[in-house]
């Protein structure tokens, strides 16, 4: 699916519009306000890494980054609407864009309610 995608520069601008649409989402930016620059190249890394590329995701897991946090199940949805807009504005096609919200989805469970 890497290469379905369009590679790293894909990813690249799939993480930009995600980072600008979770900023200007008031439903869930607070969460993201003081995360720092990391955040990007994790994204980036992970996206990459779950769709079968090259990289090497160094971040913490889910659940440990998550932890303490509480995210709430509307937070999370929010989320994963938030980069659905994301995929749709990087033009990725219907197929690999439904491939990749199945994996956050999948996420769900590490992420809410620690």
């Amino acid at each position: 699916m890497y290469e379905r995608l369009g590679g790293g520069p894909a990813i690249t601008r799939i993480v930009d519009n995600a980072i600008a649409n979770v900023s200007a989402d008031p439903r869930i930016n607070q969460r993201f306000a003081n995360l720092g620059p990391g955040l990007p190249r994790n994204l980036g890394d992970l996206i990459c890494l779950r769709t079968g590329g090259p990289c090497k995701y160094t971040g913490a897991n889910m659940s440990t980054a998550h932890e303490g946090m509480f995210i709430r199940d509307d937070e999370f949805d929010a989320l994963v609407e938030d980069m659905a807009k994301s995929l749709d504005k990087s033009d990725v096609p219907a197929r690999e864009r439904d491939e990749v919200l199945v994996i956050f989805r999948q996420m769900r469970n590490a992420i809410v309610g620690h």
